[in-house]
């Protein structure tokens, strides 16, 4: 199995991170807030993301990543190892993405101090909140909100890495790489179109992660979606939807750029 694909994930993860931490935490204490634990995360995230993307690409077009250009895979390949991507990382990395909602929305009003009428915050870190979450819930709280996840990551990873081919396809002579500011058009349109689609689910994900801690308890993916329309109407699921696109266009854009130049070098 190649591992370029994991390291160039994890390290344009990284750097897409110090564009989009401080759209992604405006709404707890300010900018760049708490990177350690985020920087970890995405990098980690992002990983495996393009890896296992990459791999299941391999598998299934037998192309190696250089030679994709000149011998492209099939718009059906890309979307099935797109959902592969979204599938391994949702649940093998839910835990991480539940901690990361947690420390978020430790400091909103409706946080779990708040509740019991006390200040400051409900978790001293990440490995506390993991901790505490698993004391508390056992071994599936860490896994909250995984179906939704699931159904979330799986086919907007596919639409995300579809979208990028198709724009450097588009924009780039038949049988040549594409160039720097392609990947940047490219990169930036699949994560806006990508997140357009994300945002709906990725509202009822966080609800179902914060279970209990609002005060509302949901039986599942669907009757947190039938509990939230009914009290706050069909546009609750636009909630988030204006700083994912503010976010995604430059983040993802720095991304894939950072990513393509990163296996130009180690590859």
């Amino acid at each position: 199995m190649p591992v370029e694909e994991f390291v160039a994930g994890w390290i344009s993860g990284a750097v897409g991170l110090a564009l989009g931490h401080p759209v992604d935490t405006v709404k707890v204490l300010g900018f760049f807030k708490g990177m350690s634990f985020p920087l970890l995360s995405v990098a980690l995230v992002n990983s495996v993301i393009f890896g296992a993307y990459s791999n299941a690409l391999l598998y299934l077009s037998a192309t190696h990543h250089h030679d994709r250009h000149a011998n492209p895979p099939s718009y059906a390949h890309i979307l099935t190892a797109g959902s592969f991507s979204g599938l391994i990382q949702a649940v093998v990395l839910a835990p991480v993405d539940l901690i990361k909602v947690r420390l978020q929305n430790q400091f909103h009003p409706y946080g779990l101090k708040s509740l019991m009428g006390a200040s400051g915050a409900q978790y001293r870190g990440p490995v506390h909140c993991g901790a505490s979450i698993f004391h508390e819930e056992g071994v599936m709280g860490l896994f909250r909100g995984t179906w939704a996840l699931v159904l979330r990551d799986v086919p907007t990873i596919a639409i995300y890495f579809l979208t990028y081919t198709s724009f450097c396809q588009a924009m780039t002579a038949q049988g040549q790489e594409p160039g720097q500011r392609t990947v940047l058009v490219a990169g930036g349109c699949a994560g806006t179109i990508s997140w357009a689609f994300a945002t709906p689910l990725d509202v009822i994900k966080t609800r179902l992660q914060m279970d209990g801690v609002k005060g509302v308890s949901y039986g599942g993916v669907w009757d947190c979606i039938r509990i939230s329309v009914q009290r706050e109407g069909p546009q609750v699921f636009l909630k988030g939807l204006t700083p994912n696109i503010i976010r995604s266009f430059p983040v993802n854009a720095v991304t894939f750029l950072s990513y393509e130049n990163i296996l130009k070098l180690i590859c």
